[in-house]
């Protein structure tokens, strides 16, 4: 789940209320541009990890790293680089994208914004 440091606890509490258990902050993206912010100049965001019973085996790469360094593009799009590091970490289980803008390769996808056909579909 996306989060921003301001909403780091109300993230975590519906994560909560919606059945799964808290366990780290998988990504923090430098979008590489500041936001002005209340006590420091906010430039990064949040992905968290949460889960519901046993992390699935087999896992791939134990390598990735936590830091991502990618420009801020559109108005709340976030970087593909966190879902290509997640297809290594989960190379064979199922992956959902909640609150999606388009539908990707490997990716099931719910949002409002996603596209309905199937030649609407982004390749990256």
């Amino acid at each position: 789940m996306w989060t921003t440091s301001p909403h780091l606890v109300h993230a975590i509490e519906l994560g909560n209320a919606w059945g799964f258990e808290y366990r780290t902050v998988a990504f923090v993206w430098d979008k590489m541009v500041h936001n002005p912010g209340k006590y420091t100049l906010s430039n990064c965001e949040l992905c968290l990890v949460f889960k519901r019973g046993r992390i699935p085996t087999p896992r791939g790469a134990r390598n990735i790293q936590q830091l991502i360094r990618v420009p801020r593009g559109k108005h709340s799009e976030k970087p593909v680089e966190v879902l290509h590091a997640i297809e290594k970490m989960f190379p064979f289980q199922q992956r959902i994208e909640l609150f999606a803008r388009k539908k990707l390769p490997g990716w099931e996808a719910w949002g409002l914004e996603v596209p309905a056909k199937q030649e609407d579909l982004v390749l990256i």
